[in-house]
């Protein structure tokens, strides 16, 4: 590996057509809050991360894998000293409206589960992104703020029935 080779994660979605697609590499998220609270919030994406091989591997619980000082180290990037790494991709077909949170793990340290992200995600999200964005980045660094804290919101379907990247 190179010596402070430029690297990165990488998480996106993009909605259309009835459907919601997000690709990653790395341990930056996506996570699916639905407009309808009382439906349940999802994680869509699985970290390229030591806790999560662990866990697919049946090596370990996930209480384990995460208790240990490894627990974060990625196993998947992009960048000059990446290894050859195939992206994720995954396509859903949400029940009903809600939004996409893209971040990386400056934002979910401090809202790790489905759960608490929406928590942390303001009602009127689907109509400010802007400000519900801006309310997770606020979130995280009230929470100690120990990364880089980086997050787009995507409302699902997309506004004026228009394709919307992120």
């Amino acid at each position: 590996r190179q010596q402070n080779a430029p690297a990165c994660t990488f998480v996106g979605a993009v909605v259309g057509g009835g459907l919601l697609t997000v690709g990653w590499v790395g341990d930056s998220r996506a996570y699916w809050i639905p407009n309808d609270r009382t439906a349940p919030p999802a994680r869509l994406t699985e970290d390229d991360s030591w806790a999560a091989q662990m866990v697919a591997n049946n090596l370990m619980s996930e209480a384990e894998a995460n208790a240990d000082e490894r627990a974060h180290a990625i196993t998947g990037w992009l960048g000059a000293d990446a290894y050859e790494v195939e992206p994720h991709t995954a396509t859903f077909k949400p029940d009903g409206p809600g939004v996409v949170v893209v971040c990386t793990d400056g934002l979910w340290n401090y809202a790790e589960s489905a759960e608490q992200m929406a928590a942390a995600l303001p009602y009127d999200a689907p109509d400010r992104p802007l400000n519900g964005a801006r309310t997770l980045v606020t979130h995280a660094l009230d929470g100690g703020g120990h990364d880089n804290v980086t997050v787009a919101l995507v409302p699902f379907p997309a506004p004026s029935g228009q394709a919307a990247p992120a």
